[in-house]
C-alpha cells in the first residue's frame, strides 16, 4: 500500500507528510504502538481462537431455545438469511479493518477518525462487563464438575432429614433444589442480599486463575489452551449426539424441534430475536474479532475466514440443538410415560371402586401400564378424559419439552436431570460440564483479548508491562465478580446478561458501520482490501455496508430500545416457600444500576468526540482540517496505512 495519511485525519494516523499539521498527534500515536506486533504461528491457531471466541455457551443454551420458541426450521432459514446479508458482511468488515490497520479496537476507530476513538473504549467497557459475569458461569460449571465425581449424583434425589424429605425439594425437583439451594443458596429476591457463597467464591477464584494463566503471555499462551478448549467441546457434542440418538424419545424431541412454522416470519419480534442472535453469536462489536485479526499477516484471506467461521458457528449451533433436543426428548418422554403410568393406576383404582365404568377404561395390560403407549393414552384422554373424575392430566410431551430449555435452566436443571436417567450418569455429567467449562473458557480468552489488546496498543506503559497488566486485570475482575457470588448473585448475572451489553454493542456496531462505509468510504475501504488481498471483493459489499447492514442495525437498535422502555424490566426469582419460579419487577435502585450500566458503557463515545473536538480547537488550522473531519470522502483517496511497518512508520514522522 502507498504510505499516506487520510486528508481528514492525518493528525492521528502516525503517518504525516512533511509540512502538514498535527505532527504531535502522529508522534503520540507512533509512540503508543508497540515496537513490534505478535503474530499467529499458523492459520490453525488463528482459526481455533476465532472459532473458540464466537462459539460459546449461547450456542448450547440460547440458540436451541430460540429455534424451539420461534418456529423450528423456519427460524433456521431466517437465521441463515440474516447471517448472510448482515452478519457475515459486518464480520468481514471487522476482520479486514483489524488485519489492515493492525491495531486493537481503540486504534482502529481512532485511525479512521480521532473523533470515533470512543467506540473502541466502549467496546472495552462492554467486554469488561461481560467478562466479570461470564466467568461466574464458569465458576458454576466448575462447582458442578467437582460434584459430578460421585455416585449417585448429588442432584439425583432429594435430601432427607431423618425420614422426612426436604419440603422445598419435594415440591420442586432434586435438580432444581440442588441448583437453587445447594449451588446458589439463593434468596427470594434481588433486595435480599445474603452472605457470600464460599463454594462459588473459591470456584470463581479458580476460574480467574485459569483465565490468567492462559492469558498472561497474550495469544502465545492462550492459543496453547485453545488447542484443547476449542476442539474438546466438539468431541463431547458428537458423543452426546450419538448417545442421544439411541435414547427413547430422541426422535420426538428432534422432530418437535425442527418442525417448521412459517407463519412466524410475520412476527417482528422473531426477526428481532434472530438478528440479535446472529449479532451475539458472531461476537460483533466486542473488539475481539478486530484484536485477533490484527495478528494476521496482511495478505491473509479474511474474506474466506468470515464465511468459514460464520458457518462453523452456525453448524455448531445446529449440532448443539440436535444434542439438546435429543436428550430433552428422552427426558420428556420419561416424565410423560411416568405421568401416563400414574394416571392409569389411578384409573384402575377408580374402576375397582366403581367410580369409572369399564367402557370408559382404555385397553391396556393392567400389570404393565406402559403397553398403552403415549399416543394411545392421549387419544383416550381426548375422548374420555373429561368424563372421568380425579386429577388426571393429559401428560403433554410438548409442555414437558418447554420446561427449563433456556439459559442456566437448561444447563443446570433440565440437562442435569436428563443425565441422571442415563446409565453411567457421573461420566456424562462430568463430560457435559467439562464441555461447558471449555466453551466458556475460549470465549473468555477472546473477551479478555478485546480488553487487553486495544489498551496495550494505545498505552505504551501497558505494553511494556503486559504480564502485570494481565494479572491486575484478572484480579480486578475477580474482586468485582464477588458481587455475583452473593446469595442474590444470580439475579445480578441475569441483569448484566440482559442489559449491560445488548444496547451498547448494537450502538457500537452502528457507529462502526457508519464510520467505515460513509466517513471513510466503502469504495475506499474496498480499495484497501484489494491492495491487501490482491483481489477486489464483490461490489455488493459496498451496498450491504452502506444500506442493508446499517439500516438493519438501526432497526434492531430501535426495536431493542422500544422494547426496553415499553416492557417493564423483570427477572425470574426463586421462592423458597412455594418452591417455584416467580417473575418480579426490578426495584427502583436496580433500575438505576441498570441505567448506569448502559450509560457507562456508551459514555466513551460522546466523551471521545468532545475530547477530539476540543483538541482540534487548540491546534492551528491547516489546509487538511479546514473542510472538516466528517466530510464524506471520495473513493479516489489512498488506502489505509500499513501500521505494521515500524521503519516506514517512524520514517514518516518529520524530524
Amino acid at each position: 500500500m502507498e504510505k499516506q495519511a487520510l486528508p481528514a485525519d492525518d493528525d492521528e494516523t502516525g503517518v504525516v507528510e512533511p509540512g502538514a499539521g498535527g505532527s504531535t498527534e502522529a508522534v503520540e500515536l507512533a509512540s503508543t504502538e508497540p515496537p513490534s506486533r505478535a503474530g499467529w504461528n499458523s492459520k490453525v491457531e488463528y482459526f481455533l481462537a476465532q472459532v473458540g471466541f464466537s462459539v460459546g455457551l449461547g450456542n448450547v443454551w440460547r440458540f436451541p431455545y430460540l429455534c424451539h420458541q420461534n418456529g423450528g426450521g423456519a427460524f433456521l432459514l431466517l437465521y441463515v438469511l440474516l447471517m448472510l446479508v448482515v452478519g457475515i458482511p459486518l464480520f468481514f468488515l471487522e476482520l479486514a479493518a483489524g488485519q489492515d490497520i493492525r491495531q486493537g479496537s481503540i486504534g482502529v476507530w481512532k485511525y479512521i477518525s480521532p473523533r470515533l476513538a470512543g467506540i473502541g473504549y466502549s467496546s472495552c467497557v462492554v467486554c469488561f462487563f461481560v467478562a466479570v459475569y461470564y466467568n461466574v458461569i464458569l465458576a458454576w460449571s466448575l462447582f458442578y464438575l467437582g460434584n459430578s465425581f460421585q455416585y449417585p449424583l448429588p442432584w439425583q434425589q432429594c435430601p432427607e432429614q431423618g425420614n422426612i424429605t426436604d419440603k422445598e425439594c419435594k415440591e420442586s425437583s432434586p435438580t432444581s433444589y440442588f441448583w437453587y439451594r445447594r449451588a446458589l443458596n439463593i434468596t427470594d429476591s434481588i433486595d435480599e442480599v445474603g452472605s457470600f457463597n464460599p463454594y462459588i467464591v473459591w470456584c470463581l477464584l479458580a476460574a480467574w486463575a485459569v483465565v490468567c494463566l492462559g492469558m498472561f503471555k497474550g495469544i502465545k499462551s492462550s492459543v496453547k489452551v485453545m488447542y484443547f478448549s476449542s476442539i474438546f467441546p466438539y468431541v463431547v457434542l458428537v458423543c452426546f449426539l450419538v448417545r442421544g440418538l439411541m435414547l427413547d424419545g430422541a426422535s420426538e424431541g428432534i422432530v418437535y424441534m425442527f418442525y417448521p412454522k412459517l407463519e412466524i416470519w410475520a412476527d417482528i419480534q422473531v426477526w428481532r430475536q434472530a438478528a440479535t442472535q446472529v449479532f451475539f453469536a458472531l461476537g460483533l462489536g466486542f473488539g475481539s474479532i478486530i484484536a485477533y485479526s490484527s495478528y494476521n499477516p496482511k495478505n491473509n484471506n479474511c474474506h474466506r475466514d468470515a464465511f468459514t467461521v460464520s458457518f462453523i458457528n452456525f453448524l455448531t449451533s445446529v449440532l448443539a440443538t440436535l444434542v439438546v433436543f435429543a436428550v430433552l426428548g428422552f427426558r420428556a418422554k420419561k416424565k410423560v410415560m411416568t405421568c401416563v403410568a400414574s394416571n392409569l393406576m389411578e384409573l384402575l383404582q377408580q374402576h375397582r371402586e366403581g367410580l369409572v365404568s369399564l367402557d370408559l377404561m382404555p385397553r391396556f395390560n393392567h400389570s404393565d401400564p406402559e403397553t398403552l403407549g403415549l399416543e394411545g393414552y392421549r387419544n383416550w384422554f381426548k375422548q374420555h378424559g373429561r368424563n372421568v373424575s380425579g386429577n388426571l392430566t393429559e401428560c403433554n410431551l410438548e409442555q414437558e419439552m418447554q420446561t427449563g430449555v433456556e439459559g442456566t435452566g437448561l444447563a443446570f436443571i433440565a440437562f442435569t436431570e436428563a443425565m441422571t436417567l442415563l446409565p453411567g450418569s457421573p461420566f456424562w455429567s462430568a463430560l457435559f460440564f467439562l464441555m461447558l467449562l471449555n466453551l466458556g473458557l475460549s470465549t473468555m480468552f477472546g473477551t479478555m483479548e478485546g480488553i487487553l489488546a486495544p489498551l496495550r496498543d494505545r498505552f505504551k506503559s501497558l505494553a511494556k508491562h503486559k504480564i502485570k497488566f494481565t494479572i491486575i486485570s484478572c484480579i480486578v475482575g475477580f474482586v468485582i465478580g464477588l458481587l455475583f457470588t452473593q446469595r442474590c448473585g444470580n439475579y445480578f448475572v441475569t441483569m448484566f446478561d440482559d442489559y449491560s451489553a445488548t444496547l451498547p454493542l448494537i450502538i457500537v456496531v452502528v457507529f462502526e458501520t457508519f464510520s467505515v462505509s460513509w466517513l471513510y468510504g466503502a469504495d475506499r475501504f474496498l480499495d484497501d482490501i484489494e491492495a491487501m488481498l490482491g483481489w477486489r471483493p464483490y461490489v455488493v459489499y459496498k451496498y450491504l455496508w452502506k444500506y442493508v447492514c446499517l439500516l438493519a442495525m438501526l432497526g434492531l437498535l430501535a426495536a431493542t430500545a422500544i422494547r426496553m422502555f415499553i416492557k417493564t424490566p423483570t427477572y425470574m426469582s426463586w421462592n423458597q416457600e412455594t418452591a417455584s419460579k416467580v417473575h418480579l419487577v426490578y426495584p427502583s435502585w436496580a433500575l438505576a444500576v441498570l441505567a448506569l450500566l448502559i450509560i457507562f458503557a456508551m459514555l466513551p463515545v460522546p466523551v471521545g468526540f468532545i475530547h477530539s473536538v476540543l483538541q482540534d480547537r487548540r491546534k492551528p488550522t491547516h489546509r487538511d482540517t479546514e473542510t472538516g473531519q466528517y466530510s464524506i470522502v471520495n473513493t479516489d483517496e489512498t488506502p489505509m496505512t500499513d501500521m505494521s511497518d515500524p521503519d516506514q512508520r517512524n520514517g514518516s514522522v518529520p524530524s
